[in-house]
């Protein structure tokens, strides 16, 4: 999938180009996969894993809350089945606000690499590429606590949007970005 860096937070971008070559000069090189993602395909991610009860729960709660944009970004998507992949629902992930960014591991013969404990020349990229994250100033999921995303980056130290925008705030950003 050809990701347009350029659709970044300006910052990010900055620090994306910096990681991406350093991570390349260190024979490691990692190719962008995701970055925007919109709050629709956030909550048909979010929903892919989870019981549909918890998923009508979730529903419910967001649009007695009143933020009834988020609620239909989990709701339009349908039912859908999956892998667990975040935690994370629409508008509460850094992708929606331009400020993450996911890739995937590239060997020598081009193919991709998804594997977070194969190793060449003793290392394994996703590892070398948290490291380099880090060392930028940027917030590695790979060295996440709760839930290791080694794919994935971003600027916010913040873990959740939530700790910077009320729940209202983030439905109507939303919304405004993304909605009809």
């Amino acid at each position: 999938m050809a990701v347009d860096l350029n659709q970044l937070d300006q910052d990010f971008q900055v620090k994306v180009q910096e990681l991406l070559t350093a991570c390349a000069d260190a024979g490691y090189p990692m190719r962008p996969n995701e970055g925007i993602r919109s709050p629709f395909e956030q909550g048909r991610l979010w929903r892919q894993s989870r019981a549909g009860a918890v998923v009508q729960a979730k529903i419910d709660q967001l649009n007695a809350n009143g933020q009834t944009f988020l609620a239909e970004c989990i709701r339009r998507p349908g039912p859908s089945n999956g892998d667990h992949v975040t935690n994370a629902i629409p508008g509460l992930s850094w992708h929606q606000w331009g400020n993450a960014l996911d890739c995937v591991w590239i060997m020598d013969d081009g193919s991709e690499n998804w594997s977070e404990t194969a190793l060449i020349n003793g290392k394994n990229g996703y590892h070398v590429y948290a490291d380099i994250a880090s060392e930028i100033g940027l917030n590695a999921g790979g060295h996440w606590d709760s839930f290791a995303d080694w794919p994935h980056v971003q600027l916010p130290a913040a873990s959740s949007p939530r700790n910077i925008h009320t729940m209202q705030d983030i439905n109507d950003i939303m919304k405004l970005r993304f909605g009809p």
